[in-house]
């Protein structure tokens, strides 16, 4: 690949290295010039029917770095390396291995996860027209539909979500994927904000919610907030910065919705692997994770009940 990403960069390039990770996208550690940078490459397939394009998810970038986000530097999009689509960017430093992150947390993490998520929510929606709203439900529906064979337990929280989903608050630019493990992280805390591709415009709660799903603390149960902290503090802030208070049932209808999309996810991922579009290990055992979701959300429902 190298002489590859040397066309593409328009540059000699010194080393590249595939790293390790990344269910949907490559991420290549490409030295230039004495600059370390890194190209992130469209893989096999993709986790949601509204993943964004490389170059959409590059545009989105370039936004937030425009806004003051901690996000690595958008420097180019590249267009198609070896057939798959292709932009570089500035490689940052850091950990962002979730059960690692969770064992020893920095101070004040969680503070600063919600001082970045403000200035997300904060972009202008017009300056990123092509991201799409829509009825997130009904989208679930039918990529649980794609999977071809019955999930009740997933069917029934979509059912139960789509009972309760509050419809009031206006959209907003959101992250999609916000959660320990799409960040890079060091002792002083947050690095940079990664992994952009399921941008979208949806009701605010629906990232603040995100890393409280249980899959998102990597073991760290006792720690609400992605395995990292209480989640009220975090919460707070977010309210101090925006303006925005979120009950307590709301955020729990957005935790049940959380893991009914990440149960859906796994399924479509397995498929890759099944389907034979994409052979792996990684993606096969995805599928069978999809019931640690489905318990959680039913103990989530029966509790609320």
């Amino acid at each position: 690949m190298r002489d590859a990403f040397a066309a593409a960069l328009g540059q000699p390039v010194e080393r590249a290295v595939l790293l390790a990770g990344g269910a949907s996208k490559e991420a290549w550690a490409v030295d230039v010039g004495g600059r370390e940078l890194l190209i992130r490459r469209a893989a096999g397939g993709v986790i949601h029917q509204g993943t964004l394009s490389l170059e959409q998810e590059f545009e989105v970038l370039r936004a937030a770095y425009e806004a003051g986000v901690k996000v690595p530097e958008p420097i180019d999009y590249l267009g198609a390396i070896e057939g798959r689509e292709a932009f570089v960017m500035e490689r940052v430093h850091g950990e962002t291995i979730g059960r690692r992150i969770v064992k020893n947390p920095p101070p004040g993490l969680d503070l600063q996860l919600a001082d970045e998520l403000a200035k997300i929510h904060a972009i202008p929606p017009e300056r990123l027209p092509f991201l799409e709203q829509g009825d997130a439900v009904a989208r679930f529906y039918e990529e649980l539909d794609s999977v071809g064979e019955p999930h009740p337990a997933i069917e029934l929280g979509l059912l139960w979500v789509k009972e309760r989903l509050p419809r009031h608050r206006e959209p907003v630019v959101s992250h999609g994927d916000w959660r320990i493990g799409n960040l890079a992280v060091d002792e002083h805390g947050l690095v940079a904000v990664l992994d952009w591709e399921f941008a979208h415009l949806s009701d605010p709660v629906e990232d603040l919610a995100w890393p409280l799903v249980r899959a998102w603390r990597f073991g760290a149960d006792q720690r609400r907030l992605g395995g990292i902290a209480n989640a009220e503090p975090y919460l707070e802030r977010y309210a101090e910065l925006t303006g925005r208070e979120v009950s307590l049932e709301e955020l729990l209808v957005w935790e049940v919705f959380g893991n009914v999309k990440w149960a859906t996810g796994c399924l479509t991922q397995s498929r890759r692997h099944f389907n034979g579009q994409e052979r792996s290990v990684e993606l096969a055992v995805l599928g069978r994770l999809a019931a640690e979701m489905e318990y959680e959300l039913l103990d989530l429902i029966q509790h609320a009940a």
